[in-house]
Order: structure tokens, then C-alpha cells, then sequence
């Protein structure tokens, strides 16, 4: 997968994730970077699990970024803390 692919489907998991965990996301360039990591971090831990990982830009791919940028943003908002 290319790097556009990558920032293309970080973009989109991103959103979808921040929406998921807090409803209102972390701005738009942390939520591509949060959402890139997760996609890694989503696709590794289900290609160790399942054996279905990041393969390109398709539904299971974003299905597992999204899952992946999920757990970021929630341990983002664990360790960072509320800011008010």
C-alpha cells in the first residue's frame, strides 16, 4: 500500500474513530496521524489474531484501521487526560 493509500484510509479511520470515541474529534491533522497509527496498530494485531490485516483500500481494511484508530484514541484520551 502506497502512502497516499495509507493517509486516505488514516483520514477516513481517524474520523470515523474520533466520532466513535468522543463525538467530536481531535482536529483534522491529529485525527489523520491517530488514525494512521491505528491503522497499523490494527492491522497488526489482527494479522497476529485473525490473520486479516491492512491489505489496500477496501471495506475489511477499514473495518480494521477504524477498530485500530478505536483503541489509539482511547488510550490518547487515557493518558492525555480531559482538557477543559
Amino acid at each position: 500500500m502506497g502512502i497516499i493509500s495509507w493517509i486516505i484510509l488514516g483520514a477516513i479511520a481517524g474520523f470515523l474513530g474520533s466520532k466513535i470515541v468522543n463525538k467530536t474529534g481531535q482536529g483534522l491533522i491529529m485525527d489523520i496521524v491517530l488514525g494512521i497509527v491505528g491503522a497499523i496498530v490494527g492491522g497488526v494485531i489482527c494479522s497476529q489474531i485473525f490473520g486479516v490485516g491492512v491489505t489496500g483500500l477496501n471495506i475489511s481494511s477499514l473495518i480494521v484501521a477504524v477498530v485500530g484508530a478505536v483503541v489509539v484514541l482511547w488510550a490518547y484520551h487515557q493518558f492525555s487526560g480531559r482538557r477543559i
